[in-house]
């Protein structure tokens, strides 16, 4: 019997192999990703994987002490192209690494691994005008739209861990021509991975940007350093308003569950800055509750805060021209009061050498950390990372 079901296994397989290899595999280049289009044309595939190898040691001033991880802090496999028409396009990542999935195991994203980070689909109307379907990031901060893998420090600011509004599943309409750029989003308010019936309301996204100097080289303004060495002064200036209706996680879409909704309101105003090697970005956000963030107990202790308040991040670096890079960053969030959630300051200085761009690179970074009511920290970094 198990012989039986093997033979005509194999007769399926081989009778599927002429389709299969019927699809043409292009030269590829490294950094490019792998590319598969069908000989008919009716579909595109490009697929590229990632890892980031990271080594983190932290010293507290106060305690002399120190304590340092080996991790791998992502490891990402991405599948983009079109099916049917060139017009209909499509992305597909996952996240694989430990610290990547780490927020999923809640009832509310049924108890299991936060895997999936994009799954959705895009159809081009017109020329300029393009709508989104599925789950994917917001329109937000410009930090946190940049690819993590296009980093020009390790890792993102802590203005963009307290106040970002990650991704979400739900619709887009974006707008773009030379000089502007606009884009709104409706989604569920909860964040990715959601399996449980919406609890509050939708989440209401929109983002403006202008170039005034005209786009970027290479979509520059998307990844960090200035790989592309823009010959004349290019600038995005971006401002995003998020109003998130009966949110139940402390950040909106990210943060733990808490018993009680509020309705969230965000901005972000920021600025990204390229010209001959030299680049700047900064940002401001700013996070309220429309009635009080916090959740009291009936003594009037505060039980559970909603994270709102304000944050700025400014960076800015230099690419010499053997692909090194030098980079400064300093950032703070201050939380409302009322909160009890603690200040924070930090300072950073970054080198990277960028070997086959952002898709093979080193980079590291020490950061001295300043957090109310805490110990100093000294935070040493260094990071490794592959894209195949």
């Amino acid at each position: 019997m198990n012989l039986r079901k093997l033979f005509f296994s194999l007769l399926l397989i081989g009778a599927a192999c002429p389709k299969i290899f019927s699809q043409k595999l292009n030269k590829d280049t490294y950094g490019k990703g792998h590319n598969i289009v069908a000989n008919d044309s009716s579909f595109a595939l490009n697929f590229e994987a990632r890892f980031q190898s990271l080594y983190v040691g932290v010293q507290n001033r106060d305690q002399n002490t120190y304590s340092d991880q080996f991790l791998i802090r992502r490891a990402r496999l991405k599948f983009k192209g079109f099916v049917y028409n060139p017009r209909l396009t499509y992305k597909f990542e996952l996240a694989l690494s430990n610290r990547d999935i780490r927020s999923g195991g809640i009832p509310q994203s049924g108890n299991t691994a936060n895997i999936v980070l994009d799954a959705v689909v895009k159809y081009k109307l017109t020329k300029n005008l393009e709508i989104w379907a599925g789950q994917t990031k917001l329109p937000g901060n410009i930090e946190r739209v940049i690819s993590s893998g296009a980093l020009q420090l390790v890792d993102r600011s802590n203005l963009n861990s307290k106040f970002n509004i990650d991704r979400d599943a739900g619709v887009q309409l974006r707008y773009q021509n030379d000089y502007l750029r606009v884009k709104t989003a409706i989604s569920s308010g909860e964040g990715r991975n959601m399996t449980v019936s919406n609890v509050g309301g939708y989440d209401y996204t929109t983002r403006v940007e202008w170039l005034p100097f005209g786009n970027f080289s290479g979509k520059g303004d998307y990844f960090g350093a200035d790989l592309k060495r823009e010959d004349s002064p290019k600038l995005m200036l971006g401002f995003t308003y998020d109003y998130n209706d009966g949110a139940t996680r402390e950040k909106g879409q990210t943060g733990a569950f808490l018993s009680q909704k509020r309705d969230l309101k965000t901005v972000f105003l920021d600025a990204h800055l390229k010209y001959k090697g030299f680049s700047s970005m900064i940002e401001y956000a700013k996070k309220e509750a429309v009635n009080s963030p916090v959740v009291m107990e009936e003594n009037g202790d505060v039980m559970e805060a909603f994270y709102v308040g304000n944050g700025f991040n400014a960076q800015m670096g230099y690419l010499f021209k053997n692909n090194f890079e030098i980079a400064g960053r300093y950032t703070e969030v201050n939380p409302n009061e009322e909160t009890q959630k603690n200040k924070n300051q930090q300072y950073t200085v970054g080198l990277s050498k960028y070997i086959v761009g952002h898709k093979l690179k080193v980079q590291t970074d020490f950061s001295y950390i300043k957090e109310e009511s805490k110990s100093d920290l000294l935070q040493y970094r260094f990071q490794f990372e592959l894209t195949l």
